[in-house]
């Protein structure tokens, strides 16, 4: 796959109505030498914008560090910071809080990755059949669909998953339309942002990369998580996901789900279940404890902790350190 194709495909449809709003506004630039104001809603999209701005703009992420954006609420002046940024990077339907305050404050120049990138259906939950259908599609695209999966933490995204960062590529389709607003923002430094986001996609394609060689080894392996916040992962790479629950980690799996994991665990001979940031441990702790299995963490890049930040950690070298937990976890099939 030619991400960099991809990537500038991607932003095409964008780039027309930001050029046309960037000559009809006087104030929509930093024409007085002022760096960009960039909004991003979550930690993914602030990655990529900090990629393509580059040190011409300060972005700011809505979600505090370590925060679950599932559930981020803005205070009234917060909400303001929208009108006043010269570009918003969100995710339609992720955030409601965001979504309100983007409708009502109509923001300079709106990336929204809803209308860039292709989400998926939510990964099935439930029962035998559940594996029987992952591992079919783990030898075809490995990942287990359900369009009708309504019952979960997929906010107004009509049960799509809104996982994309976890699929590299996908992640970098955002690079070319990201730069063509920063570019209708300050046209002066159009081809800065132009260059930063071809070597961002270049980046991304490099982890792209590495992780489908780390993890070929494992294709059709069995990826049982706390819940199903790794179907882009699971469908790039060729795994097959089992959630102890959907979308939504907030909800308690009953007793009969737990006996149903239990039993695909042993089946499939799987050795480590996999916890999550921003997720508590406990059931996936229990449920390892019960069936004498070795616990690790994922983590799914919706947030970039303090103490990761201090250390130099971005996007990249946490997709890194997961694949660096996969290969040590996961049972080859």
């Amino acid at each position: 796959m030619n991400l960099r194709r991809t990537a500038a495909l991607a932003g095409t449809a964008l780039l027309l109505p930001l050029a046309l709003t960037a000559c009809g506004s006087g104030d929509d630039t930093a024409a007085d030498g002022d760096r960009l104001q960039v909004l991003a809603s979550f930690y993914p999209l602030q990655f990529v914008a900090q990629s393509v701005a580059g040190e011409l703009a300060d972005v700011d992420n809505l979600t505090p560090p370590a925060a679950d954006p599932h559930d981020l609420e803005l205070s009234p002046a917060r909400a303001r910071e929208i009108s006043s940024a010269d570009v918003v990077i969100t995710l339609g339907g992720f955030q409601p809080a965001v979504d309100d305050a983007v409708a009502a404050r109509e923001p300079a120049h709106l990336v929204d990755a809803a209308d860039v990138v292709t989400l998926l259906p939510a990964t099935v939950t439930g029962g035998e059949e559940e594996h029987d259908h992952a591992d079919d599609d783990a030898h075809d695209d490995g990942y287990t669909h359900d369009g009708d999966a309504h019952d979960d933490h997929d906010h107004d995204l009509g049960g799509l998953d809104p996982h994309f960062w976890l699929d590299p590529t996908r992640l970098a389709q955002l690079a070319q339309p990201v730069a063509d607003a920063l570019s209708a923002a300050d046209p002066d430094n159009a081809a800065t942002f132009a260059a930063n986001a071809a070597a961002l996609v270049e980046r991304l394609d490099d982890l792209d990369q590495e992780l489908a060689a780390g993890l070929a080894p494992f294709a059709g392996a069995t990826l049982i998580t706390s819940h199903t916040a790794f179907g882009y992962l699971a469908d790039r790479y060729g795994l097959a996901q089992v959630g102890v629950t959907g979308l939504d980690h907030d909800i308690e799996p009953s007793p009969a789900r737990m006996r149903e994991i239990g039993d695909l665990a042993r089946r499939y001979g799987v050795t480590t279940l996999f916890s999550e940031t921003l997720v508590s441990p406990r059931v996936i702790a229990t449920l390892a404890s019960d069936l004498g299995l070795r616990t690790a963490v994922l983590d799914t890049v919706e947030g970039l902790g303090q103490d990761d930040a201090d250390a130099g950690e971005d996007y990249v070298s946490i997709m890194q350190r997961n694949l660096t937990a996969l290969t040590e976890g996961l049972t080859a099939p």
